[in-house]
């Protein structure tokens, strides 16, 4: 672990970090703006409460400050490889339901999933930096999700619904998670390891 706690090793970390929290803040901003169009298009209420959504993963935690960084970094990796395949079904039932009927609702969704895409890849390369492996990377490309059970339009409506406010979420913690990341240690002036705790 002695690579981890190099300065440039912590210098990198901190660059990455930081461009990461800059990607989850511009993602942030983009699903609010495609969650704002997607109630208006789809017809629903925003304030609407909604149990969770079955395969959607959830971003709040309990006993968030007892995570070590790899556990944060590896939380964040499955959720957002979660999202990519939700997003991607979102898309796809999109295309389905409107055709090209509607290409602003259609090309929003594709820019988040994306900038979904390319955050979950950022995450795999701050795991790399740490010389973890990228846990799933293989069966993930061989097998992919389970396919999800066929709803109907309205529960479609209200998945997409649940999707988006928990990414607007997630997005929130992965840049809380990163800027811990990215804190300096005191005892070394340099961003804590993610090792897990003795």
């Amino acid at each position: 672990m002695a690579a981890a706690d190099s300065p440039s090793t912590a210098l990198q970390r901190r660059d990455l970090c930081s461009r990461g929290i800059r990607l989850a803040g511009k993602m942030r901003a983009d699903v609010v703006d495609l969650l704002d169009a997607y109630v208006e298009q789809q017809g629903l209420d925003a304030s609407a409460s909604m149990a969770v959504v079955e395969g959607v993963p959830l971003a709040a935690v309990e006993r968030w400050d007892e995570q070590t960084g790899t556990q944060r970094l590896l939380e964040n990796l499955a959720a957002y490889r979660a999202f990519r395949a939700l997003l991607a079904q979102m898309l796809e039932e999109q295309r389905e339901q409107l055709g090209e009927a509607d290409t602003g609702l259609g090309r929003a969704l594709a820019a988040v999933l994306l900038q979904v895409s390319a955050f979950a890849y950022h995450l795999e390369e701050l795991l790399r930096l740490e010389s973890r492996g990228i846990p799933g990377e293989e069966e993930e490309e061989e097998d992919g999700p389970p396919p999800p059970p066929r709803l109907s339009l309205f529960e479609q409506k209200l998945r997409g619904l649940g999707v988006l406010r928990e990414l607007a979420q997630w997005a929130v913690r992965s840049a809380r998670d990163l800027r811990q990341l990215a804190k300096p240690s005191p005892a070394t002036g340099t961003a804590p390891g993610l090792a897990e705790n003795p």
